[in-house]
């Protein structure tokens, strides 16, 4: 099943690709301190993969400080627990 995501992600891919190289035409940006002349397809590939890589950082800290209150939680619990095993032995 992964295998089948991963082929139909670098086949949607190479559509992408396909289609952007038919899309050549210039186009004026106007960005904070200057300006360019970009080809459309070249322009909006930055800008997907700016994007791309600012949700996968933002993402990716969300996951790693929920992993971390996740180890935090198992440790307290299994600290917990160890306390409750040992107040079961010393009444037994």
């Amino acid at each position: 099943m992964k295998i089948l995501k991963i082929v139909l992600v670098l086949i949607l891919f190479v559509i992408a690709l396909a289609l952007g190289a038919q899309n050549q035409e210039i186009v004026n940006f106007n960005y904070l301190l200057a300006q360019g002349e970009f080809h459309l397809s070249t322009l909006l590939g930055l800008v997907f993969l700016v994007a791309f890589l600012f949700a996968w950082a933002i993402f990716g800290s969300m996951l790693f400080t929920q992993k971390l209150a996740n180890r935090k939680l198992s440790r307290q619990l299994k600290k917990l627990q160890g306390d409750g095993t040992e107040l079961t032995k010393a009444k037994g």
